[in-house]
C-alpha cells in the first residue's frame, strides 16, 4: 500500500485561526499514512512553528502573497503546478480565498486525484465594493465546479455558499475547528505582573488582527465608554496589523493610555485568556472565530458581535452575549453588566466551557478530514493507498 501525497496550500502563515487550524491538522495526521507538504508564502509569524513540525516539508514560495498581484499570482500558480507534477501529489487541500483560487486552478490543470477547499469565512462580504464582491463570488463559483469537497466550519457558511449558488449541497461538508481543551485549563499567575496589571483589576481582552474585519476601533470606543463607569478596568488588545497607528492615535486622543494595553502578537494565548475576566469580539464578519472557542474553553464570558456562524456556538444570555455589529452602546452595556457581577461572569463562563462539545476537539477534526480524503480517493477507484 502507498502513502497519500498530500499538499496543503495557504497564502501566508499569519497568526490567525485558519493558519493555526491548518498547522494543527497536519501535525496530527498519521505520518505513516501521509507524505505531507505545505505550500505557503516565504514568511509569516507561524513559519517557525511550521518549520519545526516533524515529517512535514514546507515550501516557501517566492511569489505567493495575500494581496492581488497578477504577475506574482501567475508565477505562484506555475510554482504550484510544477510542484504537484514533480511530487506526484494525490490530494490538494486549499485553505483561504487566495490559496483556494490559485491552488484549485493548479490542481485542476495538473489532474490531481482529490481536490478539497476549506472556507475559513468566505472571500466576499457586505463591506466590499460591489464589483469586487461579484468578482469573488464568480471565482468561488468557478472553482467549486472542479472541487470534490468544500469544507466549511459552520452551517452559516454552507447556507451562504448555497444561496450564492457556489457548488452543490452534496459538495459541502461541515468540519468544525478543533482545539485542545486542556490547554485552556491552567492559569498564568505571572502575566498580570508582566503587563503591570493589578491582581484584582478587572480585564477585558480581545485577540485579533488589527484590520477592518475585526473592527478594533470599536473595541477602543467600548473601552472609553466602559472606563467612565468602571474606571479601574483594563483592556487588553492582543494582535497587530495595518490599523495599529490609528488605534494608537485613538487611545491617546481619548485619554485611554492607562486603560488600554496593546501587547502585540503573543504566542501564550491560553495564559492571556486565563488572566482576563471577559472576552470581547467586535468583528464585522466571521466564519466561526477560533478566538471565541478558545475563550469559551478558558471559561470566560464572551461578548461578541452577531456575525457568521457565531450563533452556532454562542446562545445569547446563556453562554455568552451577542450584539449587532457596530452597536457600541449594546457592547458596552453587556461588558458593564458582567464587570459589575462576579457571580454572573462565573456562571456564563462555566456555561461556555460546558457547551463546547466533542465537535470542537482536535482529534475529531483530524479524523473527519482524513476520512474525507480517503472517501474521495476510493470513490475515484484509487484503492492503493494505506
Amino acid at each position: 500500500m502507498c502513502k497519500i501525497n498530500l499538499l496543503c496550500i495557504i497564502a501566508k502563515l499569519e497568526l490567525g485561526g485558519a493558519q493555526k487550524q491548518l498547522l494543527s491538522l497536519i501535525s496530527h495526521l498519521d505520518k505513516s499514512q501521509y507524505n505531507i507538504y505545505l505550500f505557503t508564502a516565504k514568511d509569516g509569524r507561524l513559519m517557525k512553528e511550521a518549520l519545526s513540525l516533524n515529517d512535514i516539508r514546507v515550501i516557501q514560495s517566492k511569489f505567493l502573497e495575500r494581496s492581488i498581484n497578477f504577475i506574482n499570482d501567475f508565477l505562484a500558480f506555475t510554482e504550484i503546478c510544477s510542484f504537484i507534477k514533480k511530487n506526484n501529489i494525490d490530494v490538494v487541500h486549499t485553505h483561504g480565498s487566495k490559496a483556494g483560487i490559485l491552488g484549485r486552478f493548479a490542481a485542476k490543470c495538473t489532474g490531481v486525484k482529490a481536490l478539497l477547499h476549506t472556507v475559513h469565512g468566505w472571500s466576499f462580504n457586505d463591506y466590499q465594493a460591489p464589483f469586487l464582491r461579484r468578482l469573488f463570488i464568480w471565482l468561488e463559483k468557478l472553482c467549486a465546479r472542479f472541487s470534490d469537497k468544500i469544507i466549511v466550519v459552520s452551517e452559516y457558511d454552507k447556507k451562504k455558499g448555497l444561496i450564492k449558488r457556489i457548488g452543490e449541497d452534496a459538495q459541502y461538508c461541515i468540519i468544525h475547528y478543533g482545539i485542545n481543551h486542556l490547554e485552556f485549563r491552567n492559569k498564568d499567575i505571572n502575566l498580570k505582573r508582566e503587563l503591570d496589571i493589578g491582581n484584582h483589576d478587572l480585564v477585558v481582552g480581545m485577540v485579533a488582527c488589527f484590520k477592518p474585519q475585526k473592527s478594533p476601533l470599536v473595541f477602543i470606543e467600548v473601552a472609553r465608554r466602559v472606563s467612565r463607569i468602571v474606571p479601574g478596568c483594563r483592556f487588553l488588545l492582543i494582535g497587530d496589523g495595518v490599523l495599529r497607528k490609528k488605534i494608537e492615535e485613538q487611545i491617546v486622543k481619548l485619554g485611554l493610555s492607562n486603560n488600554v494595553i496593546l501587547t502585540g502578537w503573543r504566542s501564550d494565548i491560553p495564559g492571556i485568556l486565563s488572566s482576563i475576566d471577559i472576552f470581547l469580539l467586535t468583528s464585522l464578519w466571521e466564519g466561526v472565530p477560533i478566538s471565541v472557542l478558545e475563550a469559551m474553553a478558558a471559561a470566560k464570558p464572551v461578548v461578541a458581535t452577531d456575525t457568521g456562524g457565531i450563533t452556532e456556538v454562542i446562545t445569547d444570555q446563556i453562554n455568552g452575549y451577542l450584539v449587532s455589529t457596530k452597536n457600541i452602546t449594546g457592547l458596552s452595556e453587556k461588558i458593564i453588566a458582567l464587570l459589575s457581577n462576579e457571580e454572573l461572569r462565573e456562571q456564563i463562563g462555566q456555561n461556555a466551557r460546558r457547551s463546547l462539545d466533542n465537535r470542537f476537539r482536535i482529534e475529531n477534526m483530524v479524523r473527519d478530514t482524513s476520512a474525507l480524503y480517503e472517501v474521495i480517493l476510493k470513490s475515484k477507484g484509487e484503492g492503493k493507498y494505506a
